[in-house]
């Protein structure tokens, strides 16, 4: 998938998971790369620092939302997201992909950020 590389390499330059996976859409979003990052800023190593949700897996709700969203609940594709990428991953929390605790690294955040944009765009169709 062409978006999924490109969100890859947006990871791989100075933009945390959350941010690449937002960047990735930017031709679809009515925002600048500037407001994409700013959206995603406090995404990086997950949601509280690592506590939470992986950053690539919060950004790919956030474009779910914003372009599946018409005023009706988006709970269901959210609820596939997020299984999927667990499935996928192992976890949806930044601390237990990268191993923090157990030493275990289950998902490099490249993989996330792979795995984030293939899902959702499955969903977007």
């Amino acid at each position: 998938m062409e978006r999924a590389k490109q969100a890859v390499a947006y990871n791989q330059g100075r933009n945390n998971c959350c941010q690449s996976v937002l960047l990735a859409y930017a031709d679809r979003l009515n925002m600048t790369e500037d407001e994409l990052r700013s959206l995603g800023a406090a995404f990086g190593a997950g949601m509280g620092g690592m506590e939470g949700n992986c950053g690539a897996l919060c950004g790919a709700q956030m474009v779910l939302g914003m372009l599946k969203y018409q005023g009706r609940p988006v709970g269901k594709e959210a609820r596939t997201i997020y299984k999927e990428f667990v499935e996928k991953t192992g976890s949806a929390i930044c601390k237990e992909l990268k191993g923090i605790e157990t030493g275990k690294i289950l998902c490099s955040c490249d993989d996330c950020v792979k795995h984030a944009v293939e899902i959702l765009e499955e969903q977007l169709g």
